[in-house]
């Protein structure tokens, strides 16, 4: 299929220097979607991977248990395409108030995508819809503390930004100029509520994190917000039950192939490679979340018969171990405050659970002591600890140029 440039580009000019800054056409793209065969296959194969991973929480004692760290870990993975260096430890550490390893504005910058992918999570609980409201809503807690505060926080830019190079003359890519922003984007809403006309969730799912890039609408946090997008979208059309999905580490990994795609799809209008890659990051995504439930399963089950071995002490250290699901790192104080157990108990069964090889102690202090749930942390933090030089991997689904 022959499309063409899908937008138009306009003549700006800033500091004296004239540039092109690029203006997408509205969703849904013409001429419509080319589904060969293999490409509508794709999507029924990811549809059916989101569905078993919707399931998973049948696995699971208790979803949140698995929840509270798997957002951290797409926090962290999200953050770190933006160059942030906060481990998963780091970020739990600082929940702690506890020193972290890595630089403080990076570790915050962590923890603020945390509290807005929850405050997102709360807005559609509340019946509020997607929108242009929301979008600025959770852009204002994404960048309210730390670094990024002083890029207007909860409001659409009113000046020009761009990607790449140091300024619109050199950029690889130049949004839309801001007085094009809130058309852009309130086009984009009315796709999102199914105007012109209804879209199946997971293709609207894929073209409007690419529309949202391409729009770039805030100076500061729009590759998070548009990962983020990707989320808030399946769990507010119900095709996810919690909020089990995150692409962060699969577009982190292929990096530079997904940059070609999205630029691809704006000058050449070849939205079926993207939806392509899209799908595939679906299946493999669902896949490894599904996988990682059943292992955290499994360990909790392994452990808590270790444990059991423990005779009277059992009880206690059943009640620790739980507790340690929910937070993996967390500090004698506040095990002893989750499970009502005294201080002087919780230390004991820590001791019983270090002899055990189940927890570590982080800190080497007599009092607040800091203990590591230590094989969860490992599981969480696979993917994690993937260095830049690893991050542009071949794709399965890139041609392979000699």
């Amino acid at each position: 299929m022959i499309r063409k440039l899908q937008g138009q580009y306009v003549a700006i000019s800033t500091a004296g220097e004239k540039a092109q800054a690029f203006i997408p056409a509205p969703l849904p793209p013409r001429p419509p979607i080319d589904w060969t065969p293999e490409l509508r296959s794709k999507f029924d194969q990811a549809l059916l991977a989101l569905g078993r991973l919707d399931s998973v929480s049948s696995l699971l004692p208790d979803t949140s248990l698995f929840l509270y760290m798997y957002i951290r870990k797409e926090a962290v993975l999200s953050s770190m395409i933006e160059g942030t260096q906060s481990s998963l430890s780091d970020l739990l550490l600082f929940e702690l108030d506890q020193e972290p390893g890595a630089p403080l504005d990076d570790v915050r910058e962590v923890s603020n995508y945390v509290a807005a992918l929850n405050h997102g999570l709360r807005l559609l609980e509340e019946g509020l819809p997607l929108s242009l409201r929301m979008f600025r809503e959770i852009h204002n807690v994404l960048l309210n503390k730390g670094r990024g505060s002083n890029q207007t926080p909860g409001e659409f830019r009113r000046s020009q930004n761009w990607i790449g190079g140091t300024r619109p003359g050199n950029a690889a890519f130049v949004p839309p100029p801001a007085e094009q922003v809130l058309d852009c984007m309130g086009k984009l809403e009315l796709f999102l509520h199914d105007q012109p006309a209804p879209t199946p969730v997971l293709l609207k799912t894929a073209l409007a994190h690419v529309q949202f890039e391409t729009i770039h609408p805030f100076l500061d946090g729009n590759g998070r917000l548009g990962r983020l997008l990707i989320t808030l979208l399946l769990c507010d059309q119900k095709v996810l039950q919690k909020p089990m999905l995150y692409l962060s580490l699969y577009f982190k990994q292929h990096r530079q192939y997904y940059y070609e795609l999205l630029n691809n799809v704006r000058m050449t209008g070849d939205w079926e490679a993207w939806l392509d890659f899209f799908a595939e990051a679906v299946i493999v995504t669902a896949t490894q979340a599904v996988e990682t439930a059943q292992q955290l399963f499994e360990l909790s089950n392994r452990d808590q018969e270790k444990i059991t071995t423990l005779g009277r002490a059992a009880k206690s250290a059943l009640q620790v171990h739980r507790a340690l699901m929910e937070r993996p790192i967390a500090t004698s104080n506040w095990l002893a405050e989750k499970t009502g157990i005294t201080p002087a108990t919780v230390n004991k069964t820590l001791g019983h659970l270090q002899q055990l090889g189940i927890v570590r102690e982080l800190t080497a202090q007599k009092r607040n002591r800091v203990f590591s749930y230590n094989r969860y942390v490992e599981m969480m933090n696979i993917g994690t600890e993937l260095q830049e030089h690893n991050s542009v991997e071949p794709h399965p689904l890139r041609p392979v140029i000699n």
